[in-house]
């Protein structure tokens, strides 16, 4: 997979994990937290990801923050859903212009 579409799939389960949080189920939320961080760590052994390796190692770490720590960095639920739209909108974008 691209880096693309390796963070799209990641922000998916964040997607997840925000969701499970707002319905009060922390349960499900740290197993979807717990999926995307598995995510980044693939993305994050990746030989090709080796030149992009700072930003998604921050990445990781600022998830962390927000949701096991103190949330030091400020993140909120809409800075979640503004990071990760980008890399969704361009995995949507790059399949209808293969598939035209």
């Amino acid at each position: 997979m691209s880096l693309l579409e390796q963070l799209a799939n990641t922000g998916s389960e964040v997607e997840r994990a925000l969701k499970w949080a707002e319905k009060g189920n922390p349960e499900y939320c740290t197993l979807a937290i717990e999926r995307a961080l598995e995510l980044l760590d693939l993305t994050i052994a990746d030989p090709k990801n080796r030149h992009r390796l700072k930003e998604i190692t921050r990445l990781r770490e600022v998830l962390l923050d927000y949701f096991f720590g103190p949330n030091e960095f400020g993140s909120s639920p809409a800075s979640w859903h503004s990071y990760f739209q980008a890399y969704g909108m361009g995995v949507a974008l790059r399949r209808r212009a293969a598939s035209a």
